[in-house]
Protein backbone atom coordinates (compact mmCIF):
# COMPACT_ATOMS: atom_id res chain seq x y z
CA UNK A 1 0.00 0.00 0.00
CA UNK A 2 1.07 3.82 -0.39
CA UNK A 3 0.60 6.37 2.15
CA UNK A 4 -2.69 7.36 1.10
CA UNK A 5 -4.26 3.56 1.31
CA UNK A 6 -2.50 2.95 4.09
CA UNK A 7 -3.71 5.50 6.17
CA UNK A 8 -7.41 4.96 4.97
CA UNK A 9 -7.06 1.50 6.47
CA UNK A 10 -5.52 2.67 9.86
CA UNK A 11 -7.74 5.64 10.00
CA UNK A 12 -4.65 7.91 10.22
CA UNK A 13 -3.77 10.87 8.92
CA UNK A 14 -1.08 11.08 6.06
CA UNK A 15 0.79 13.13 8.11
CA UNK A 16 0.81 10.91 11.16
CA UNK A 17 2.41 8.03 8.72
CA UNK A 18 4.84 10.38 7.10
CA UNK A 19 5.53 11.13 10.96
CA UNK A 20 5.82 7.32 12.28
CA UNK A 21 8.36 7.08 9.48
CA UNK A 22 10.40 9.98 9.93
CA UNK A 23 11.09 8.69 13.83
CA UNK A 24 11.87 5.49 12.79
CA UNK A 25 8.90 3.77 13.77
CA UNK A 26 7.76 1.88 10.84
CA UNK A 27 11.61 0.79 9.88
CA UNK A 28 11.45 -2.52 7.91
CA UNK A 29 8.10 -2.18 7.01
CA UNK A 30 8.23 -0.64 3.69
CA UNK A 31 10.16 -0.51 0.79
CA UNK A 32 11.31 2.35 -1.28
CA UNK A 33 11.26 6.36 -0.60
CA UNK A 34 9.22 9.16 -0.83
CA UNK A 35 5.68 8.75 -3.62
CA UNK A 36 6.83 5.05 -4.25
CA UNK A 37 7.14 4.22 -0.97
CA UNK A 38 4.77 1.52 -0.68
CA UNK A 39 4.11 -0.47 3.38
CA UNK A 40 3.22 -4.08 4.28
CA UNK A 41 0.16 -3.15 6.08
CA UNK A 42 0.58 -6.62 8.25
CA UNK A 43 3.84 -5.51 9.30
CA UNK A 44 3.25 -1.99 10.01
CA UNK A 45 0.08 -3.33 11.98
CA UNK A 46 2.26 -5.60 14.15
CA UNK A 47 4.59 -2.91 15.05
CA UNK A 48 1.70 0.26 15.42
CA UNK A 49 0.28 -2.37 18.09
CA UNK A 50 3.19 -2.63 19.90
CA UNK A 51 4.49 1.27 19.94
CA UNK A 52 1.28 3.56 20.42
CA UNK A 53 1.44 4.59 24.37
CA UNK A 54 -2.36 5.10 26.17
CA UNK A 55 -2.65 8.32 25.06
CA UNK A 56 -2.58 7.82 21.82
CA UNK A 57 -5.26 4.69 22.42
CA UNK A 58 -7.60 7.50 23.61
CA UNK A 59 -10.63 9.28 21.88
CA UNK A 60 -10.14 8.55 18.22
CA UNK A 61 -7.21 6.20 18.43
CA UNK A 62 -9.41 3.60 19.56
CA UNK A 63 -10.71 3.33 16.19
CA UNK A 64 -6.94 3.36 15.26
CA UNK A 65 -6.34 0.23 17.83
CA UNK A 66 -9.43 -1.82 16.14
CA UNK A 67 -8.57 -0.83 12.87
CA UNK A 68 -4.60 -2.44 14.02
CA UNK A 69 -6.18 -5.63 15.55
CA UNK A 70 -8.71 -6.23 12.78
CA UNK A 71 -5.67 -7.64 10.48
CA UNK A 72 -3.17 -10.28 11.84
CA UNK A 73 0.48 -9.57 10.68
CA UNK A 74 2.35 -11.40 8.37
CA UNK A 75 4.26 -14.61 9.89
CA UNK A 76 7.34 -12.97 9.04
CA UNK A 77 6.57 -10.20 11.40
CA UNK A 78 4.89 -12.44 14.74
CA UNK A 79 6.70 -12.56 17.16
CA UNK A 80 6.30 -13.93 20.55
CA UNK A 81 6.56 -11.54 23.26
CA UNK A 82 7.00 -12.97 26.52
CA UNK A 83 4.49 -12.11 29.09
CA UNK A 84 5.04 -9.27 31.35
CA UNK A 85 3.85 -9.79 34.77
CA UNK A 86 1.83 -7.39 36.66
CA UNK A 87 3.16 -4.58 38.97
CA UNK A 88 1.77 -3.77 41.68
CA UNK A 89 -1.16 -4.85 40.66
CA UNK A 90 -0.83 -2.79 36.86
CA UNK A 91 -1.46 -4.52 34.07
CA UNK A 92 1.63 -4.31 31.59
CA UNK A 93 2.03 -1.21 29.17
CA UNK A 94 1.44 -3.23 25.89
CA UNK A 95 -1.80 -5.24 27.45
CA UNK A 96 -4.94 -3.74 25.22
CA UNK A 97 -6.74 -3.93 28.38
CA UNK A 98 -4.70 -1.46 29.61
CA UNK A 99 -5.61 1.14 26.86
CA UNK A 100 -9.76 0.70 28.04
CA UNK A 101 -9.30 1.00 31.37
CA UNK A 102 -7.09 4.51 30.60
CA UNK A 103 -10.46 5.29 28.12
CA UNK A 104 -12.61 4.26 30.91
CA UNK A 105 -11.17 6.63 33.13
CA UNK A 106 -11.07 9.64 31.17
CA UNK A 107 -15.16 9.43 30.77
CA UNK A 108 -15.50 8.68 34.50
CA UNK A 109 -12.91 11.92 35.03
CA UNK A 110 -15.34 13.96 32.54
CA UNK A 111 -18.63 13.06 33.91
CA UNK A 112 -17.52 13.53 37.93
CA UNK A 113 -16.15 16.70 36.95
CA UNK A 114 -19.54 18.20 34.99
CA UNK A 115 -21.50 16.40 38.08
CA UNK A 116 -19.43 18.64 40.76
CA UNK A 117 -19.74 21.85 37.78
CA UNK A 118 -23.68 21.29 37.82
CA UNK A 119 -24.00 20.82 41.61
CA UNK A 120 -21.65 24.10 42.10
CA UNK A 121 -23.70 26.30 39.58
CA UNK A 122 -27.26 24.97 41.86
CA UNK A 123 -25.42 26.17 45.08
CA UNK A 124 -26.44 22.85 46.56
CA UNK A 125 -22.95 21.87 47.21
CA UNK A 126 -19.67 24.01 48.60
CA UNK A 127 -16.00 23.23 47.69
CA UNK A 128 -14.60 21.75 50.88
CA UNK A 129 -11.49 24.35 50.36
CA UNK A 130 -13.65 27.51 50.23
CA UNK A 131 -15.88 26.67 53.25
CA UNK A 132 -12.90 26.04 55.33
CA UNK A 133 -11.40 29.32 54.23
CA UNK A 134 -14.74 30.76 55.07
CA UNK A 135 -15.32 29.03 57.96
CA UNK A 136 -11.43 30.16 59.30
CA UNK A 137 -11.98 33.77 58.41
CA UNK A 138 -15.65 33.64 60.53
CA UNK A 139 -13.84 31.77 64.18
CA UNK A 140 -10.64 34.23 63.62
CA UNK A 141 -14.08 37.19 63.56
CA UNK A 142 -15.63 35.21 66.58
CA UNK A 143 -12.45 34.37 68.70
CA UNK A 144 -11.00 38.02 68.82
CA UNK A 145 -14.75 38.96 70.10
CA UNK A 146 -14.34 37.18 72.50
CA UNK A 147 -10.59 37.89 73.60
CA UNK A 148 -11.79 41.58 73.57
CA UNK A 149 -14.61 40.88 76.01
CA UNK A 150 -11.92 38.96 78.13
CA UNK A 151 -9.89 42.07 78.33
CA UNK A 152 -13.26 43.91 79.32
CA UNK A 153 -14.02 41.62 81.84
CA UNK A 154 -10.43 41.43 83.35
CA UNK A 155 -10.90 45.57 83.68
CA UNK A 156 -14.12 44.73 85.16
CA UNK A 157 -12.54 42.36 87.62
CA UNK A 158 -9.60 44.57 88.18
CA UNK A 159 -11.71 47.92 89.32
CA UNK A 160 -14.42 46.16 91.29
CA UNK A 161 -11.84 44.24 93.51
CA UNK A 162 -9.22 46.66 93.47
CA UNK A 163 -6.41 44.43 92.01
CA UNK A 164 -3.62 45.45 88.96
CA UNK A 165 -5.51 44.96 85.93
CA UNK A 166 -2.56 43.82 83.81
CA UNK A 167 -2.59 40.78 86.46
CA UNK A 168 -5.78 40.21 86.06
CA UNK A 169 -5.86 40.10 82.13
CA UNK A 170 -2.68 37.95 81.68
CA UNK A 171 -4.49 35.76 84.28
CA UNK A 172 -8.11 35.62 82.17
CA UNK A 173 -5.97 35.23 79.17
CA UNK A 174 -3.56 32.81 80.05
CA UNK A 175 -6.86 30.82 81.19
CA UNK A 176 -9.20 31.09 78.28
CA UNK A 177 -5.74 30.55 76.04
CA UNK A 178 -5.17 27.31 77.72
CA UNK A 179 -8.59 26.18 77.61
CA UNK A 180 -8.54 27.01 73.41
CA UNK A 181 -5.59 24.68 72.80
CA UNK A 182 -7.14 21.47 74.23
CA UNK A 183 -9.93 22.00 72.87
CA UNK A 184 -8.60 22.18 69.78
CA UNK A 185 -6.41 18.78 70.45
CA UNK A 186 -9.95 17.47 70.85
CA UNK A 187 -11.72 18.64 68.19
CA UNK A 188 -8.56 17.68 65.43
CA UNK A 189 -8.40 13.97 67.41
CA UNK A 190 -11.96 14.14 66.45
CA UNK A 191 -11.54 15.11 63.08
CA UNK A 192 -8.92 12.75 62.51
CA UNK A 193 -11.41 9.71 62.98
CA UNK A 194 -14.41 10.97 61.58
CA UNK A 195 -16.18 9.08 58.29
CA UNK A 196 -18.35 10.42 55.85
CA UNK A 197 -22.34 9.32 56.49
CA UNK A 198 -24.09 7.38 53.62
CA UNK A 199 -25.72 10.39 52.53
CA UNK A 200 -22.06 12.35 51.96
CA UNK A 201 -20.97 8.88 50.59
CA UNK A 202 -23.48 9.07 47.74
CA UNK A 203 -22.32 12.74 46.96
CA UNK A 204 -18.51 12.19 47.45
CA UNK A 205 -16.53 12.69 44.12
Amino acid sequence: MNTTELAKELGLSKGRISQYVSEGKLDGCFTGAGRARRFNVDKVRAVLEQRLDPGQMLGNGAETKRRLRDGEAAPEATEVTPAVPKRDGQLPRNDPDRYELARIQKVEEEARRLRRQNMLEEGSVVLADKAAREATRALSRELAQVEDFLRRAARAIADELGVDFKEARKLVIDLWREHRGARAEAMAEEAAVATMDAEEDEVDF
